[in-house]
């Protein structure tokens, strides 16, 4: 994949991760202590939507553009963040988003490799630390959290051809340093193969108490084409699977056009 962001803000891969991510910091938020939360591929914090990028691709207006009329159900919580955070004028990053949902006591810090991305992102998140490092060797600095407790977020753009493998030997070495801590990670899925693969390399490295939550718009055999995405966690919060499962049966409801093969899941890759 080419994935410069700017082209792809709020279409419908990043409504199913955004969605779920807002849910897991909920979830961990019932919690009082303290968390930290590590963007690893943290990208440009804020895309503006009139933007030339955007409106060449207009992916927006087939993903959060067809859910911002909700005011109730499982979106619900997501959409009225975006609202308060700018929508429609810009749609907000991971890095907004979390900036958004943390407490006084909790911590966020950045990650972005990209230099114009980099310096876009310290301009929008001013006051918030942000490394210029390779993801995976971020992640592996880290962690373990002072705090004993959080989130990592994994968000690659997917152009290195190994980069499922760098996964899961990224979110490996974090389970080894920081067992406790909840790992998510998006991924792309144009066809099953790779991502049967990954699951397995996650399986194989020892990392237990996995959920994939997968939601395709289409059949997924087109290897040209971005036919669905998935979010792999670990450690996620209690009710992860139910209440995750209606956030993407919501966003199935919305943004799918009855293509052949569209549907969603929530299947255990390891167990506890």
């Amino acid at each position: 994949m080419n994935y410069r962001h700017a082209f792809h803000a709020g279409n419908f891969a990043d409504c199913m991760k955004h969605a779920l991510l807002v849910w897991l910091l909920r979830g961990m938020q019932q919690k009082p202590t303290p968390l930290r939360v590590l963007d690893t591929h943290a990208g440009r914090g804020v895309y503006p939507l009139d933007s030339e990028e955007a409106r060449r691709s207009g992916e927006w207006w087939e993903g959060v553009g067809r859910l911002m009329a909700l005011d109730d159900g499982p979106l619900a919580d997501y959409i009225g963040l975006l609202r308060a955070l700018g929508m429609p004028q810009h749609y907000p990053g991971s890095p907004a988003l979390i900036q958004a949902l943390l407490r006084a006591e909790d911590h966020l810090v950045l990650n972005e490799l990209h230099p114009e991305d980099h310096a876009a992102l310290r301009k929008t998140m001013r006051g918030t630390p942000a490394h210029m490092r390779d993801a995976y060797e971020c992640a592996r600095a880290l962690t373990p959290f002072p705090e004993r407790r959080g989130l990592v977020l994994f968000d690659p753009p997917f152009e290195a051809g190994d980069e499922f493998g760098r996964l899961a030997r990224g979110m490996a070495e974090v389970w080894g340093r920081a067992r406790g801590h909840v790992q998510a990670a998006w991924y792309p899925i144009k066809h099953m193969a790779p991502v049967l693969a990954f699951h397995d390399a996650i399986r194989a490295a020892g990392i237990r108490d996995v959920l994939a939550a997968e939601l395709w718009l289409r059949e997924p055999l087109d290897a040209s084409r971005l036919n669905g995405c998935g979010l792999l966690v670990v450690n996620a919060p209690w009710r992860f699977e139910a209440e995750g499962g209606a956030i993407l049966a919501a966003l199935l409801e919305r943004l799918s056009d009855g293509e052949a093969g569209c549907g969603v899941r929530i299947v255990r890759v390891a167990d506890e």
